[in-house]
């Protein structure tokens, strides 16, 4: 068996994405080690048994212009949540910038938003009969 165990996400700045993701999107820090004194192991995780995000600080141009733009504008990345509405809100009152309103469709209620690098996620709570690929 096989399962996707960590991605990675390029940001700016160590420090300022580990706010982002565990201060205002509720995500665990898992780990932050330093490696040398340019590059951090961090890991960082919306549920600590599920897939993990590596957060690797740009240190080339390209690497940089790719901040926020890894999947070319498209969604990304999708975060699973049991309790939508309540979600929502609180990315909301935390600042998270989304691009429309929450919707239902056939799998479940979403709504798109964009992280502090612009890398667009659905937020999704399926509906029980849908099954997880």
């Amino acid at each position: 068996m096989n399962t996707l165990g960590m991605i990675t996400i390029v940001v700016d700045d160590y420090d300022s994405a580990i706010s982002h993701y565990v201060n205002e999107l509720s995500f665990s820090l898992i780990e932050d080690n330093i490696l040398s004194p340019e590059k951090r192991w961090v890991v960082v995780a919306p549920s600590e048994n599920g897939s993990k995000i590596l957060l690797a600080k740009a240190s080339t141009e390209d690497q940089r212009a790719a901040i926020g733009n890894s999947t070319g504008g498209r969604v990304g990345f999708f975060l699973y949540t049991t309790e939508f509405k309540q979600t929502f809100q609180k990315f909301k009152s935390n600042g998270i910038e989304f691009m429309e309103e929450p919707r239902q469709e056939a799998y479940g209620q979403v709504v798109v938003f964009r992280d502090k690098y612009g890398n667009k996620w659905d937020l999704i709570e399926q509906t029980t009969n849908t099954k997880s690929s």
